[in-house]
Protein backbone atom coordinates (compact mmCIF):
# COMPACT_ATOMS: atom_id res chain seq x y z
CA UNK A 1 0.00 0.00 0.00
CA UNK A 2 1.47 3.66 -1.18
CA UNK A 3 0.86 6.32 1.56
CA UNK A 4 -1.64 8.51 0.97
CA UNK A 5 -0.42 11.69 1.15
CA UNK A 6 2.31 10.48 -1.78
CA UNK A 7 -0.70 9.22 -3.61
CA UNK A 8 -2.10 12.64 -3.38
CA UNK A 9 0.68 14.59 -4.15
CA UNK A 10 2.08 12.41 -7.29
CA UNK A 11 -1.77 11.41 -8.87
CA UNK A 12 0.48 11.78 -12.91
CA UNK A 13 2.91 9.12 -11.38
CA UNK A 14 0.09 6.83 -10.24
CA UNK A 15 -1.83 7.04 -13.05
CA UNK A 16 1.22 6.01 -15.21
CA UNK A 17 1.53 2.95 -12.69
CA UNK A 18 -1.69 2.24 -13.12
CA UNK A 19 -1.60 2.33 -17.09
CA UNK A 20 1.84 0.58 -16.98
CA UNK A 21 0.61 -2.33 -15.44
CA UNK A 22 -2.44 -2.51 -17.53
CA UNK A 23 -5.04 -1.99 -14.96
CA UNK A 24 -7.88 0.11 -14.34
CA UNK A 25 -8.31 2.08 -11.05
CA UNK A 26 -10.36 4.61 -10.55
CA UNK A 27 -7.49 7.43 -8.90
CA UNK A 28 -10.40 10.29 -8.56
CA UNK A 29 -12.58 7.71 -6.56
CA UNK A 30 -10.19 7.24 -3.62
CA UNK A 31 -9.22 10.76 -3.56
CA UNK A 32 -12.74 12.11 -3.49
CA UNK A 33 -13.25 9.08 -0.44
CA UNK A 34 -10.16 10.65 1.28
CA UNK A 35 -11.36 14.01 1.36
CA UNK A 36 -14.61 12.80 3.03
CA UNK A 37 -13.06 10.79 5.23
CA UNK A 38 -10.92 13.41 6.47
CA UNK A 39 -13.68 15.58 6.69
CA UNK A 40 -15.72 12.76 8.67
CA UNK A 41 -12.58 11.80 11.10
CA UNK A 42 -12.42 16.04 11.56
CA UNK A 43 -16.34 16.31 13.00
CA UNK A 44 -16.17 12.93 14.56
CA UNK A 45 -13.18 14.24 16.80
CA UNK A 46 -14.92 17.65 17.39
CA UNK A 47 -18.16 15.56 18.83
CA UNK A 48 -16.12 13.80 21.06
CA UNK A 49 -13.93 16.55 22.24
CA UNK A 50 -17.20 18.35 23.14
CA UNK A 51 -18.80 15.13 24.69
CA UNK A 52 -15.70 15.03 26.74
CA UNK A 53 -16.52 18.92 27.76
CA UNK A 54 -20.05 18.21 28.39
CA UNK A 55 -19.70 15.53 30.29
CA UNK A 56 -16.89 17.24 32.77
CA UNK A 57 -19.53 20.07 33.22
CA UNK A 58 -22.32 17.66 34.24
CA UNK A 59 -19.89 16.07 36.96
CA UNK A 60 -18.41 19.68 38.30
CA UNK A 61 -22.78 20.89 37.88
CA UNK A 62 -24.38 21.05 41.61
CA UNK A 63 -27.33 22.86 40.08
CA UNK A 64 -30.22 19.97 38.98
CA UNK A 65 -31.27 21.96 36.18
CA UNK A 66 -28.43 22.82 34.46
CA UNK A 67 -27.45 19.49 35.03
CA UNK A 68 -30.58 17.83 33.50
CA UNK A 69 -29.70 20.29 30.22
CA UNK A 70 -26.36 19.25 30.14
CA UNK A 71 -27.39 15.43 30.48
CA UNK A 72 -30.32 16.24 27.41
CA UNK A 73 -27.64 17.69 25.27
CA UNK A 74 -24.91 14.79 26.32
CA UNK A 75 -27.58 12.51 24.59
CA UNK A 76 -28.26 14.45 21.56
CA UNK A 77 -24.25 14.65 21.05
CA UNK A 78 -24.11 10.80 21.41
CA UNK A 79 -26.92 10.28 18.63
CA UNK A 80 -25.16 12.89 16.55
CA UNK A 81 -22.03 11.19 17.15
CA UNK A 82 -22.97 7.72 16.46
CA UNK A 83 -24.77 8.88 12.74
CA UNK A 84 -21.22 10.80 12.01
CA UNK A 85 -19.27 7.00 13.10
CA UNK A 86 -21.58 5.48 10.97
CA UNK A 87 -20.80 7.55 8.14
CA UNK A 88 -16.56 7.37 8.91
CA UNK A 89 -17.15 4.08 9.01
CA UNK A 90 -18.77 3.54 5.50
CA UNK A 91 -16.29 5.75 4.31
CA UNK A 92 -13.39 4.15 5.51
CA UNK A 93 -14.32 0.62 4.20
CA UNK A 94 -14.71 2.43 0.78
CA UNK A 95 -11.27 4.48 1.05
CA UNK A 96 -9.75 0.95 2.25
CA UNK A 97 -11.40 -1.11 -1.00
CA UNK A 98 -10.12 1.92 -3.07
CA UNK A 99 -6.26 2.28 -1.54
CA UNK A 100 -5.57 -1.11 -1.94
CA UNK A 101 -6.40 -1.59 -5.41
CA UNK A 102 -3.74 1.35 -6.26
CA UNK A 103 -0.27 -0.48 -7.59
CA UNK A 104 3.13 -0.16 -6.41
CA UNK A 105 5.43 2.08 -8.86
CA UNK A 106 7.32 0.07 -11.39
CA UNK A 107 11.30 0.46 -10.88
CA UNK A 108 12.57 2.95 -13.86
CA UNK A 109 14.88 -0.37 -15.35
CA UNK A 110 11.36 -2.55 -15.58
CA UNK A 111 10.76 -3.37 -19.32
CA UNK A 112 7.55 -1.50 -20.53
CA UNK A 113 5.12 -4.76 -21.47
CA UNK A 114 1.72 -5.34 -21.96
CA UNK A 115 1.97 -8.91 -21.06
CA UNK A 116 4.36 -11.98 -20.09
CA UNK A 117 5.02 -12.16 -23.76
CA UNK A 118 6.95 -8.56 -23.33
CA UNK A 119 9.32 -10.35 -20.67
CA UNK A 120 12.99 -9.46 -21.34
CA UNK A 121 15.51 -12.40 -21.40
CA UNK A 122 18.81 -11.03 -19.45
CA UNK A 123 20.73 -13.64 -19.32
CA UNK A 124 21.58 -17.33 -19.71
CA UNK A 125 23.22 -20.35 -18.21
CA UNK A 126 24.75 -23.86 -18.38
CA UNK A 127 24.68 -25.68 -21.68
CA UNK A 128 21.59 -27.62 -23.38
CA UNK A 129 21.77 -31.36 -23.27
CA UNK A 130 22.72 -32.73 -26.79
CA UNK A 131 20.74 -36.16 -26.89
CA UNK A 132 21.88 -39.42 -28.85
CA UNK A 133 18.63 -40.28 -28.43
CA UNK A 134 14.62 -39.37 -28.67
CA UNK A 135 14.31 -37.68 -24.61
CA UNK A 136 11.42 -38.99 -22.91
CA UNK A 137 9.38 -36.52 -20.55
CA UNK A 138 9.75 -36.84 -16.74
CA UNK A 139 6.21 -38.62 -16.19
CA UNK A 140 7.49 -41.71 -18.49
CA UNK A 141 10.67 -41.63 -17.02
CA UNK A 142 9.75 -41.19 -13.54
CA UNK A 143 7.04 -43.85 -13.57
CA UNK A 144 9.26 -46.26 -15.52
CA UNK A 145 11.84 -46.12 -12.74
CA UNK A 146 9.18 -46.44 -10.18
CA UNK A 147 9.63 -42.96 -8.52
CA UNK A 148 5.97 -41.59 -8.77
CA UNK A 149 2.61 -42.80 -8.92
CA UNK A 150 0.09 -40.65 -10.56
CA UNK A 151 -2.96 -43.12 -10.73
CA UNK A 152 -2.69 -43.00 -6.75
CA UNK A 153 -2.53 -40.09 -6.83
CA UNK A 154 -5.67 -39.20 -8.58
CA UNK A 155 -7.57 -41.61 -6.75
CA UNK A 156 -6.82 -40.11 -3.18
CA UNK A 157 -6.58 -36.70 -4.23
CA UNK A 158 -8.07 -35.78 -7.88
CA UNK A 159 -7.13 -34.07 -10.22
CA UNK A 160 -3.30 -32.97 -10.41
CA UNK A 161 -2.62 -35.62 -7.44
CA UNK A 162 0.67 -37.16 -7.01
CA UNK A 163 2.48 -39.99 -4.80
CA UNK A 164 6.37 -39.38 -5.45
CA UNK A 165 8.01 -42.86 -4.38
CA UNK A 166 11.38 -44.75 -3.94
CA UNK A 167 14.15 -42.49 -5.40
CA UNK A 168 11.44 -40.10 -6.16
CA UNK A 169 10.91 -39.77 -2.51
CA UNK A 170 14.78 -39.62 -2.16
CA UNK A 171 15.68 -37.23 -4.98
CA UNK A 172 13.20 -34.64 -2.95
CA UNK A 173 14.66 -35.20 0.18
CA UNK A 174 18.42 -34.37 -1.07
CA UNK A 175 17.63 -31.97 -3.03
CA UNK A 176 15.90 -30.06 0.69
CA UNK A 177 19.33 -31.18 2.36
CA UNK A 178 21.11 -29.89 -0.09
CA UNK A 179 19.25 -26.11 -0.31
CA UNK A 180 19.95 -26.06 3.27
CA UNK A 181 23.49 -26.35 3.34
CA UNK A 182 23.60 -24.48 -0.21
CA UNK A 183 21.43 -21.32 1.65
CA UNK A 184 22.68 -22.00 5.20
CA UNK A 185 26.17 -20.49 4.22
CA UNK A 186 24.18 -17.31 2.94
CA UNK A 187 23.36 -16.09 6.08
CA UNK A 188 20.02 -17.39 6.20
CA UNK A 189 17.77 -17.60 9.40
CA UNK A 190 16.22 -20.55 9.14
CA UNK A 191 12.54 -21.18 9.99
CA UNK A 192 9.74 -23.80 9.36
CA UNK A 193 7.04 -21.96 8.42
CA UNK A 194 2.90 -22.35 8.84
CA UNK A 195 0.81 -22.66 5.70
CA UNK A 196 -2.66 -22.02 7.03
CA UNK A 197 -2.37 -18.32 7.76
CA UNK A 198 -5.02 -15.54 8.85
CA UNK A 199 -6.67 -13.43 5.76
CA UNK A 200 -5.67 -10.48 6.50
CA UNK A 201 -2.07 -11.29 5.84
CA UNK A 202 -2.77 -12.33 2.53
CA UNK A 203 -4.45 -8.32 1.50
CA UNK A 204 -1.29 -7.17 3.30
CA UNK A 205 1.30 -9.17 0.95
CA UNK A 206 -1.14 -8.32 -2.14
CA UNK A 207 -2.48 -11.74 -2.94
CA UNK A 208 -5.64 -10.93 -2.13
CA UNK A 209 -8.25 -9.98 -3.40
CA UNK A 210 -5.96 -10.75 -6.89
CA UNK A 211 -5.44 -14.12 -5.92
CA UNK A 212 -8.43 -14.74 -4.69
CA UNK A 213 -9.65 -17.78 -7.14
CA UNK A 214 -6.22 -19.45 -6.62
CA UNK A 215 -6.16 -19.52 -3.15
CA UNK A 216 -8.11 -22.52 -0.62
CA UNK A 217 -9.92 -20.94 1.97
CA UNK A 218 -10.68 -22.78 5.51
CA UNK A 219 -14.27 -23.12 7.14
CA UNK A 220 -12.65 -20.83 9.65
CA UNK A 221 -12.12 -18.35 6.95
CA UNK A 222 -8.05 -18.46 6.90
CA UNK A 223 -6.38 -19.47 3.70
CA UNK A 224 -4.01 -21.96 2.86
CA UNK A 225 -0.62 -20.26 2.07
CA UNK A 226 1.01 -21.09 -1.54
CA UNK A 227 3.90 -19.23 -0.20
CA UNK A 228 6.07 -19.03 2.67
CA UNK A 229 6.19 -14.97 1.83
CA UNK A 230 2.78 -14.31 3.76
CA UNK A 231 3.84 -15.91 7.12
CA UNK A 232 7.04 -14.60 7.17
CA UNK A 233 6.07 -10.70 6.19
CA UNK A 234 3.64 -11.64 9.24
CA UNK A 235 6.23 -12.87 11.47
CA UNK A 236 6.97 -9.01 12.08
CA UNK A 237 3.58 -7.49 11.89
CA UNK A 238 2.98 -4.26 14.29
CA UNK A 239 6.41 -4.56 15.42
CA UNK A 240 9.22 -2.07 15.60
CA UNK A 241 13.15 -3.11 15.14
CA UNK A 242 16.23 -1.98 15.43
CA UNK A 243 18.12 -0.79 12.42
CA UNK A 244 21.18 -2.77 13.58
CA UNK A 245 19.55 -6.05 13.41
CA UNK A 246 18.46 -4.90 9.79
CA UNK A 247 18.68 -6.93 7.19
CA UNK A 248 16.54 -9.59 8.64
CA UNK A 249 17.24 -12.64 6.21
CA UNK A 250 15.31 -15.42 6.77
CA UNK A 251 15.02 -19.16 4.65
CA UNK A 252 11.88 -20.55 5.20
CA UNK A 253 10.35 -23.76 4.07
CA UNK A 254 6.98 -25.00 4.12
CA UNK A 255 3.83 -26.91 1.94
CA UNK A 256 2.19 -24.47 -0.51
CA UNK A 257 -1.34 -24.99 -1.82
CA UNK A 258 -2.36 -23.74 -5.09
CA UNK A 259 -5.71 -24.07 -6.42
CA UNK A 260 -4.33 -23.57 -9.97
CA UNK A 261 -7.57 -21.93 -10.78
CA UNK A 262 -6.56 -20.08 -13.65
CA UNK A 263 -4.49 -22.56 -15.53
CA UNK A 264 -7.57 -24.97 -16.75
CA UNK A 265 -6.16 -27.03 -19.83
CA UNK A 266 -2.43 -26.45 -19.02
CA UNK A 267 0.44 -28.39 -17.92
CA UNK A 268 -2.46 -31.29 -16.49
CA UNK A 269 -0.22 -33.99 -16.71
CA UNK A 270 3.17 -34.08 -14.28
CA UNK A 271 4.36 -32.07 -11.76
CA UNK A 272 4.92 -28.83 -13.71
CA UNK A 273 1.54 -27.95 -12.05
CA UNK A 274 0.27 -28.99 -9.14
CA UNK A 275 -2.09 -28.42 -5.82
CA UNK A 276 0.58 -29.17 -3.06
CA UNK A 277 4.44 -28.91 -3.04
CA UNK A 278 6.99 -27.66 -0.83
CA UNK A 279 8.83 -24.62 -1.19
CA UNK A 280 12.37 -23.19 0.45
CA UNK A 281 11.96 -19.04 0.44
CA UNK A 282 13.99 -16.09 0.59
CA UNK A 283 12.78 -13.16 2.32
CA UNK A 284 14.66 -10.50 3.54
CA UNK A 285 13.67 -7.11 5.22
CA UNK A 286 15.74 -3.88 5.33
CA UNK A 287 16.14 -0.72 5.79
CA UNK A 288 14.09 1.94 3.31
CA UNK A 289 16.59 2.46 0.85
CA UNK A 290 16.48 2.00 -3.08
CA UNK A 291 19.54 1.29 -3.06
CA UNK A 292 19.74 -1.11 -0.85
CA UNK A 293 16.78 -3.32 -2.24
CA UNK A 294 17.56 -3.07 -5.79
CA UNK A 295 21.85 -4.79 -4.18
CA UNK A 296 19.73 -7.35 -1.89
CA UNK A 297 17.22 -8.21 -4.94
CA UNK A 298 19.97 -8.82 -7.29
CA UNK A 299 21.69 -10.72 -4.36
CA UNK A 300 18.28 -12.98 -3.47
CA UNK A 301 17.95 -14.06 -7.61
CA UNK A 302 21.52 -14.36 -8.04
CA UNK A 303 21.32 -17.32 -5.07
CA UNK A 304 18.68 -18.77 -7.00
CA UNK A 305 20.44 -18.76 -10.08
CA UNK A 306 23.90 -19.78 -8.76
CA UNK A 307 21.70 -23.07 -6.71
CA UNK A 308 20.04 -24.23 -10.19
CA UNK A 309 23.44 -23.79 -12.13
CA UNK A 310 25.18 -25.50 -9.33
CA UNK A 311 22.37 -28.54 -10.41
CA UNK A 312 24.12 -28.14 -13.87
CA UNK A 313 20.54 -27.43 -15.12
CA UNK A 314 20.27 -24.85 -18.45
CA UNK A 315 18.26 -21.71 -17.41
CA UNK A 316 17.63 -18.05 -18.25
CA UNK A 317 16.79 -15.22 -16.22
CA UNK A 318 13.40 -12.73 -17.44
CA UNK A 319 13.17 -9.37 -16.51
CA UNK A 320 9.31 -9.02 -15.74
CA UNK A 321 7.68 -6.49 -18.28
CA UNK A 322 5.30 -3.34 -16.40
CA UNK A 323 2.34 -5.91 -18.38
CA UNK A 324 2.88 -8.61 -16.50
CA UNK A 325 4.21 -7.63 -12.92
CA UNK A 326 1.77 -7.68 -10.01
CA UNK A 327 0.37 -5.39 -8.11
CA UNK A 328 2.36 -5.28 -4.93
CA UNK A 329 5.95 -5.43 -6.92
CA UNK A 330 8.26 -2.73 -8.02
CA UNK A 331 10.71 -5.02 -10.11
CA UNK A 332 10.46 -9.18 -10.33
CA UNK A 333 12.90 -11.33 -12.50
CA UNK A 334 11.90 -15.17 -13.39
CA UNK A 335 14.16 -17.91 -12.85
CA UNK A 336 13.38 -20.54 -16.06
CA UNK A 337 15.41 -23.53 -16.73
CA UNK A 338 15.20 -26.05 -19.74
CA UNK A 339 12.58 -28.69 -20.25
CA UNK A 340 13.85 -30.85 -23.19
CA UNK A 341 10.48 -32.66 -23.63
CA UNK A 342 9.07 -29.44 -24.37
CA UNK A 343 12.25 -27.75 -26.29
CA UNK A 344 11.44 -24.81 -24.13
CA UNK A 345 12.39 -22.55 -20.56
CA UNK A 346 9.75 -23.30 -17.59
CA UNK A 347 9.80 -21.03 -14.88
CA UNK A 348 11.38 -22.54 -11.70
CA UNK A 349 11.44 -19.56 -9.60
CA UNK A 350 10.82 -16.09 -9.35
CA UNK A 351 12.79 -12.82 -7.56
CA UNK A 352 11.02 -9.68 -5.92
CA UNK A 353 11.19 -6.17 -4.41
CA UNK A 354 8.43 -3.70 -3.01
CA UNK A 355 9.82 -1.22 -1.41
CA UNK A 356 7.56 -0.61 1.64
CA UNK A 357 4.24 -1.68 0.01
CA UNK A 358 3.72 -4.63 1.78
CA UNK A 359 5.49 -3.22 5.19
CA UNK A 360 2.61 -0.79 5.25
CA UNK A 361 0.06 -2.92 5.32
CA UNK A 362 1.78 -5.06 7.81
CA UNK A 363 3.02 -2.39 9.89
CA UNK A 364 6.61 -3.05 10.47
CA UNK A 365 9.06 -0.19 10.80
CA UNK A 366 12.25 0.22 12.29
CA UNK A 367 13.81 2.93 14.65
CA UNK A 368 16.25 5.17 12.48
CA UNK A 369 17.76 7.44 15.42
CA UNK A 370 14.08 8.28 16.59
CA UNK A 371 12.31 8.20 13.48
CA UNK A 372 10.66 5.38 12.99
CA UNK A 373 10.08 4.03 9.10
CA UNK A 374 8.62 1.06 7.29
CA UNK A 375 11.32 -1.37 5.90
CA UNK A 376 11.53 -2.73 2.95
CA UNK A 377 10.92 -6.10 1.65
CA UNK A 378 12.22 -8.47 -0.82
CA UNK A 379 11.37 -12.31 -1.86
CA UNK A 380 13.06 -15.01 -3.51
CA UNK A 381 12.36 -18.34 -4.49
CA UNK A 382 15.14 -20.70 -3.44
CA UNK A 383 14.04 -24.28 -4.20
CA UNK A 384 10.00 -25.75 -5.53
CA UNK A 385 9.14 -28.99 -5.45
CA UNK A 386 8.78 -31.08 -7.19
CA UNK A 387 8.72 -29.29 -10.21
CA UNK A 388 12.60 -28.78 -10.44
CA UNK A 389 12.46 -32.43 -10.70
CA UNK A 390 11.05 -32.66 -13.89
CA UNK A 391 14.37 -30.75 -15.40
CA UNK A 392 16.53 -32.73 -12.71
CA UNK A 393 15.34 -35.68 -14.41
CA UNK A 394 14.64 -34.79 -18.44
CA UNK A 395 18.02 -33.35 -18.52
CA UNK A 396 19.78 -35.95 -17.43
CA UNK A 397 18.28 -39.02 -18.83
CA UNK A 398 20.36 -41.92 -19.95
CA UNK A 399 19.64 -43.86 -23.04
CA UNK A 400 18.93 -46.91 -20.94
CA UNK A 401 15.75 -44.67 -19.17
CA UNK A 402 18.55 -44.21 -16.21
CA UNK A 403 19.19 -40.54 -14.39
CA UNK A 404 22.58 -39.13 -13.88
CA UNK A 405 23.03 -37.45 -10.40
CA UNK A 406 24.63 -33.87 -10.65
CA UNK A 407 27.75 -34.77 -8.82
CA UNK A 408 26.59 -32.19 -5.99
CA UNK A 409 23.99 -34.36 -5.19
CA UNK A 410 25.59 -37.74 -4.94
CA UNK A 411 26.45 -37.54 -1.44
CA UNK A 412 22.94 -36.83 -0.71
CA UNK A 413 21.66 -39.84 -2.52
CA UNK A 414 24.57 -41.70 -1.75
CA UNK A 415 25.21 -42.96 -5.49
CA UNK A 416 26.12 -41.43 -8.99
CA UNK A 417 22.87 -42.41 -10.52
CA UNK A 418 19.29 -44.15 -10.18
CA UNK A 419 20.04 -46.74 -12.73
CA UNK A 420 17.28 -48.03 -15.44
CA UNK A 421 15.20 -50.52 -14.36
CA UNK A 422 14.74 -52.09 -17.73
Amino acid sequence: MLDIKFIKENKSIIEDAIAKKGLVVDVEALLSADKKRLLLLGEVEKKRAKQNEVSAEIAKSTDPAEKQERIQEMQELKKDLQKKESALKETMKKWRTLILQIPNIPDASVPIGKSEEDNVEEATGGEKPSFSFPPKNHRELMKNLDMVDFEAGSKVHGFRGYFLKNDGAELSWALWNYARDFFGQRGFTPVIAPAIVRQEYFYATGHLPTDADDLYKTQDDDYLSGTAEVPLMAYHADEILKKEDLPKRYLAFSPCYRREAGSYGKDTKGLVRVHEFFKFEQLILCEASHETSVLLHEEINKNMEEFVASLSLPWRRLAISTGDLKTAQVKSYDTEVWIPSENAYREMGSASYYHDFQSRRFNIKYDDKGTKRYVHSLNATALATPRILVALIENNQQKDGGIALPPLLQKYMGKESIPSRS
